[in-house]
């Protein structure tokens, strides 16, 4: 299946109506509020919902990964319902014009009461709002009208310190460089405070939607309206490549395959191998499929008798395979005879999660899960280049330590050689980059190092230049290619499928795969994933869209974009200097072809790119954004190895020059 005209054509008119709203209230779909776009540039703030105790101090609030909202987007509208400590909590927010918003919040109780209230609440931070000049709007009571916020945030020796106690209509907060307004409609009890709780050097302001003490069936909203402005800032960026340092081989951008849905699965798999050029793939093992029994002879079995989701999971394997590309195979669930204790019903939400392998076992373990290699191997030619327990530092779903993890790289791996199969192991494999103490254990055993064939971390979390920094070291370490096996920015996102259609969602994941691929270098990026499942397109019966064919998003044309790399390049340092953007460089110096990623998270402003070599005259140029999918615009000259151009807002920009 190729890009059809049609499909594209309507699928960027879809994205042409999510660009018209793009520059305005940029909403998560947990409920919070990170900010206000205008022309591109982000005002800083998050507003989201709170419980709050009887002295104002934060009990739970909408918060990424810690509820199960639901998100509804309909035109200028975003819908959010949620529970918070029982209390059901529905955020409303409607883009009314440049930098402003109107937001609903509302809360009911049904028979469990809450000693305190229901708030809205806005996080300022201190680098971007100290010294702004708080004023009041209506003050119905309170000391003071107007104040300015402290250049620090203060401390007498408790993690906050009250700034304000007033009732006001609203407040406005003002700064030479940008404004921002809450207006309740209604005088309305406000506290603003100085905040250092977990981390955080921010200041907090309250504002009561559900007074407390909070009895049964109780409810209470609000209507806040938000206006924020400030001087747009187009300062110009400089790039600067530096060709004399290669790192390690870029192969390219590779994906997930890991078959959940028989019916369309299929079809958006065939759609994303069609139309991307895909470097590496990642599997299922369905071991408790494979094997559920311990006497239990699966290898015995013709391929027509298997269990349907080993077979599939074998099918899409070969599929790989036939098109030579290299994959890993990854065990999510494992059988109950082969773990410590019961196995769950589904994953707990918060403490520990997952089984520990049982080690009277793991004798048979080797031999189960090397029969599954062998048998794929066997009926459908195909060998994978690596295995891996998925997460297992996060027991997702087997459960590791970081010795038990080097004890399985030291033993399986030794069997894996020992029958003749070229597989390795993955080290890491971890559920994101913050977990480094994970694969210690095997950095200092020398003598496991042969049995690891790469070494893998998942982007949803961690991306300092230190965390990222680390895994790259810690693969030239061993001399192993790295991959960055499970890439996107919300783990969380399957409980609200609508968000992969949001104007924020795809250039957050350009900003994490650029700056993954200049800080850490990998050998692949592996989006989570290529099957239905995080779709990276629409319609066809997707997450339930039926109004057309199968049709790119946004989301596609970023991962289409990054994959357009030549799979011959090599990761080159790229410097940028603003914090807006971020910039990655790759270098095919056999073929004379130098391509440079770049985002830019907020408006319009003129780019230098300096450091390429004698030979290349002029760039191609390829952005993606809300209303483009990887659009050719017109060829930039380079003169001295200089190319100057303007970055749009709001998007990711390619350049590629060949000689």
């Amino acid at each position: 299946m190729r890009l059809h005209t049609s499909a594209v054509a309507a699928a960027l008119l879809a994205l042409a109506g999510a660009g018209q709203l793009r520059a305005q209230a940029e909403v998560r779909p947990w409920g919070s509020i990170v900010g206000m776009r205008v022309d591109g540039q982000l005002i800083p703030f998050e507003a989201r919902l709170c419980m709050v105790t009887e002295d104002d101090e934060e009990r739970e609030c909408t918060a990424k990964e810690s509820q199960l909202p639901h998100f509804v987007h309909s035109g200028a509208t975003r819908t959010i319902a949620t529970r918070l400590r029982g209390v059901a909590a529905t955020e409303t927010v409607t883009d009314a014009g440049r930098g402003v918003a109107t937001i609903r919040a509302r809360f009911a109780t049904d028979s469990i009461p809450w000693p305190g209230a229901g708030v809205f609440a806005v996080a300022l931070g201190r680098t971007d709002w100290s010294g702004a000049r708080v004023e009041l709007i209506g003050r119905a009571a309170g000391p003071r009208r107007a104040f300015a916020l402290p250049a620090s945030v203060p401390s007498d020796g408790t993690s906050r310190v009250e700034l304000l106690r007033a009732t006001a209509r609203g407040i406005r907060l003002v700064l030479p460089a940008r404004t921002l307004e809450l207006d309740f409609g209604a005088p309305t009890p406000i506290v603003i405070r100085g905040d250092r709780r977990d981390g955080s050097d921010d200041y907090r302001v309250h504002a009561m939607v559900l007074r407390g003490p909070v009895g049964p069936r109780s409810s209470a909203e609000a209507v806040v309206t938000l206006r924020a402005s400030g001087t747009i800032d187009h300062s110009p960026t400089t790039i600067a490549l530096d060709l004399a340092h290669p790192g390690r081989r870029f192969e390219g951008i590779g994906g997930n395959f890991r078959v959940e849905d028989a019916t369309l699965d299929p079809t958006v798999t065939e759609y994303n191998l069609a139309n991307l050029r895909v470097a590496w793939g990642r599997v299922e093992l369905p071991w408790r499929a494979w094997q559920p029994d311990e006497s239990g002879d699966p290898s015995a079995t013709v391929p027509d008798s298997l269990d349907v989701r080993v077979r599939r999971a074998m099918e899409m394997s070969r599929t790989l395979a036939r098109r030579g590309i290299p994959f890993v195979v990854s065990v999510w669930f494992p059988p109950r005879w082969a773990v410590i204790g019961e196995l769950p019903d589904a994953r707990p939400e918060g403490g520990e999660t997952g089984n520990a392998l049982d080690p009277a076992k793991l004798d048979r373990i080797y031999d189960s899960l090397g029969a599954y290699l062998l048998y794929l191997k066997r009926w459908y030619g195909a060998e994978p280049a690596y295995f891996s327990f998925n997460e297992s530092n996060l027991g997702i779903d087997v459960r590791q330590t970081p010795r038990e993890h080097d004890a399985m790289i030291r033993g399986f791996g030794a069997w894996l050689v020992a029958h003749g199969l070229a597989t390795k192991m993955l080290l890491g494999d971890t559920g994101d980059a913050t977990d480094t103490a994970f694969i210690g254990a095997t950095m200092g055993d020398t003598a496991a190092w042969r049995f690891v064939g790469a070494v893998s971390f998942h982007s949803w979390r961690g991306w300092s230049d230190s965390l990222l920094g680390f895994w790259d070291a810690a693969a030239r370490t061993l001399g192993v290619p790295l991959l960055v096996a499970e890439a996107s920015t919300d783990a969380g996102a399957w409980r609200y499928p609508a968000v992969f259609l949001e104007p924020y969602y795809p250039l957050e994941e350009a900003k994490v795969y650029v700056r993954v691929l200049a800080r850490s270098r990998p050998t692949s990026i592996l989006p989570w994933q290529l099957t239905a499942d995080y779709s990276l397109v629409a319609g066809g019966g997707v997450f339930g869209d039926s109004s057309g064919a199968l049709h790119p998003t946004e989301r596609f044309w970023v991962v289409k974009q990054l994959a357009s790399s030549p799979a011959g390049s090599f990761h080159v340092p790229a410097r940028c200097d603003r914090v807006e953007t971020s910039c990655a460089a790759l270098a095919d110096r056999a073929a004379g072809v130098y391509t440079v990623h770049v985002v830019n998270d907020g408006a319009s402003r003129p780019a230098t790119i300096s450091g390429f070599p004698a030979g290349i005259g002029e760039l191609r140029v390829y952005v993606t954004d809300a209303t483009r999918g990887m659009a050719e615009g017109a060829r930039v000259p380079v003169r001295d190895g200089v190319a100057r151009l303007t970055l749009d807002p709001t998007s990711f920009t390619t350049l590629v020059g060949a000689r």
